[in-house]
């Protein structure tokens, strides 16, 4: 294709994407104005078939609000609802009650902002007299807000190859689903889309289940609702420190179980064990970029000392999603980027204060119960650093943790093998059996041997080929 050609083709969908959300947002506006803080804000009707949603970047008014109304807003409090349709990979339908909201929250400075979540009902009955809610936090890990979920799970959003962890994960949504929960999805790595910025991550997902309580259509039971968090890699960041954050930030809310695995506990362990050696090397660059995108302290540090080298793989990876933050700069030497004066960037003294902010086992240890699941062998999370993070909430009498070590597994076998035990775990803390007093750890050589693991991902699997030929869920 000739260059001119390509230039046309560019202004050509730029011109009809802005026309497309103009006409959305004057289709729209009148439905989802803000109110008052007491009174419920009104529910945009989904699309049109067959008009496709919006991306984020193009869709300011709903995922950029007004400053001053966010800022008059109190965490979690509703700015704007609408209806969604949702679907397997872009296409497949999903039957289930779904709609995104609109809300407040805060910063790792204290300031307000604006973050977007996705609640989803299932049809099917609620196992107990008041139906409970989990909240799942994708492995995002992308440096672009259109790589958010609340975006790629809705039906007709551009098909993105280099984004294919969202719907492989949307399968363990379904399962929580089909067991008659209800599930929020907070769009977790917030505005600025940074990813593996636990402390924000954290309070915007608290904040999401703040919204999702308090949004009457869903009808929970508010702050009473029984509510769980789950997430794996870089959905186990925000899910973590929202479990570690809880106490201080959210006290209200009844969280009665945290499952996270792959779990980067410390992210300067996290660069020393991938630094040259790893075929994930370049998704733990883009995390590095990610949190100096909320933390200004990095990003000064990182325009100082960063060499040339370092700086344009940086604008490579700006605006990537998840398989190009993995497929690109394998076995990159992170700390060969910089030219620091003092040797090691990580121990330059006026990053320490973000650096063990942003490390898990330092808010003391969380009110709800933890399942944590890690394969020692690993190749992108180093499970010693997990472990700290056990023996330090361990120190607690009153901790309740339970972990398992896959012995035979690694990151991507885990996420796999694991998600049934998680699942069976979950749906006991939300079906109100109680976590065993105490903690406990145990190595095993896969988890989906665990006894009733394998039936739950069966399960899961035929009840999204079921949805897929227009069953509810």
């Amino acid at each position: 294709m000739k260059m001119g050609t390509a230039a046309g083709t560019k202004r050509m969908v730029a011109h009809t994407c802005l026309a497309l959300t103009a006409g959305l947002t004057m289709a729209m506006s009148p439905m989802v104005i803000g109110m008052a803080h007491a009174d419920p804000v009104p529910v945009a009707p989904p699309l049109p078939f067959p008009l496709p949603p919006a991306p984020p970047y193009l869709d300011p008014g709903f995922y950029n609000p007004d400053p001053a109304r966010i800022a008059a807003a109190q965490p979690g409090e509703i700015l704007g609802a609408r209806q969604v349709n949702l679907a397997n990979f872009f296409l497949i339908p999903l039957n289930v009650r779904a709609w995104q909201l609109s809300y407040r929250s805060t910063n790792t400075r204290g300031e307000a902002i604006p973050a977007v979540a996705t609640v989803i009902v299932p049809y099917r009955p609620s196992p107990t007299p008041d139906r409970s809610l989990v909240s799942f936090q994708f492995a995002e890990d992308s440096l672009s807000v259109n790589c958010a979920p609340s975006y790629v799970l809705q039906m007709g959003s551009l098909p993105n190859p280099t984004n294919p962890v969202i719907g492989a994960e949307f399968l363990e949504v379904q399962a929580m689903l089909q067991l008659g929960h209800a599930v929020v999805v907070p769009d977790h790595q917030g505005p600025n889309a940074a990813y593996a910025t636990g402390p924000l991550g954290g309070r915007i997902t608290l904040d999401a289940i703040r919204a999702a309580q308090n949004f009457e259509p869903a009808g929970l039971p508010g702050a009473a609702t029984r509510t769980a968090l789950w997430g794996y890699s870089g959905g186990a960041i925000p899910t973590a420190h929202a479990a570690e954050l809880q106490r201080a930030y959210a006290p209200e809310l009844n969280l009665v179980g945290t499952a996270a695995g792959g779990v980067m506990a410390d992210i300067r362990a996290a660069i020393d064990y991938n630094n040259a050696t790893s075929t994930f090397g370049g998704a733990v660059l883009g995390g590095l970029f990610g949190v100096a995108r909320e933390y200004p302290e990095l990003n000064q540090f990182v325009d100082r000392y960063m060499n040339p080298l370092g700086k344009a793989i940086r604008v490579v990876h700006e605006g990537q999603c998840v398989a190009l933050q993995f497929a690109g700069f394998p076995f990159v030497n992170i700390k060969g980027l910089f030219d620091y004066p003092g040797g090691d960037p990580l121990s330059a003294p006026e990053l320490q204060p973000m650096l063990e902010e942003i490390s898990l086992g330092r808010r003391g240890t969380p009110i709800s119960p933890m399942y944590f699941y890690e394969a020692p062998l690993d190749e992108v999370m180093p499970v010693n650093a997990l472990n700290k993070v056990y023996d330090t909430y361990c120190k607690d009498p009153s901790a309740k943790v339970f972990y398992t070590r896959e012995l035979i597994s690694e990151h991507g076998i885990a996420a796999v093998s694991g998600a049934g035990s998680a699942v069976l775990w979950l749906n006991d803390r939300l079906n109100g059996v109680p976590a065993p007093e105490g903690c406990s750890n145990r190595d095993v050589p896969l988890q989906i041997l665990d006894p009733g693991a394998f039936g739950a991902v069966v399960n899961t699997l035929g009840g999204v080929l079921a949805s897929a030929l227009g069953m509810p869920v």
